[in-house]
């Protein structure tokens, strides 16, 4: 049995190499936004988003352990996604300035005999910011493909004033304390 990662993205490959080596990547066949449109529940469309991207990877991987995993911010009642343009980045991180924001990561893993989705949810209190600095944070770190517009791994943790959550590993896209736990509750060696 293999451990495949239902993701393109860098940040949770990264993540995972930190706990093993011996993982494939996959990309997962989901139509986010048909269910973005439905889903107005943070927490909801996070957990659902993990689980689909989760299960299109296992239908050709029945014999391997799936990891999936979806992240969506919340704001004020608003879903923010990954801006995508330098417009919308500089919008969003206008809107997120100086108040606290929820950071939503579900995972979901997933194999033919289990099935378990974990959810973290971090507050997150940004610093008040002026437009230079969104702008100056924005063309340094090009954040435009990450959810709410920023990247904590570098400079973007200085737009932070206060994290509060049970795994600050969920913040860049995988939580590691419950992955290891899970990985290990199935038979894979992490040391």
């Amino acid at each position: 049995m293999d451990i495949i990662l239902a993701s393109t993205s860098p940040y949770r490959r990264e993540q995972l190499e930190r706990l093993t080596k011996k993982f494939k990547t996959h990309a997962p066949n989901v139509d986010e936004d048909s269910y973005k449109d439905k889903i107005r529940n943070p927490t909801e469309l996070a957990e659902t988003l993990a689980k689909l991207k989760a299960q299109s990877v296992l239908k050709d991987h029945l014999n391997d352990f799936i990891i999936g995993g979806d992240q969506v911010l919340s704001i004020d009642g608003e879903i923010l996604g990954k801006p995508k343009t330098v417009e919308k980045a500089i919008s969003q991180l206008g809107i997120l300035s100086g108040k606290t924001h929820e950071l939503i990561t579900s995972t979901c893993y997933l194999s033919e005999s289990y099935c378990e989705v974990k959810t973290v949810i971090a507050r997150m209190k940004m610093r008040e910011l002026t437009n230079s600095q969104i702008e100056n944070y924005i063309t340094a770190e090009s954040p435009l493909n990450c959810c709410g517009s920023y990247m904590l791994e570098n400079q973007g943790i200085a737009l932070f004033e206060e994290i509060h959550c049970s795994d600050y590993t969920a913040i860049i896209g995988l939580p590691l304390m419950s992955t290891a736990s899970i990985l290990m509750k199935n038979g894979f060696s992490i040391f």
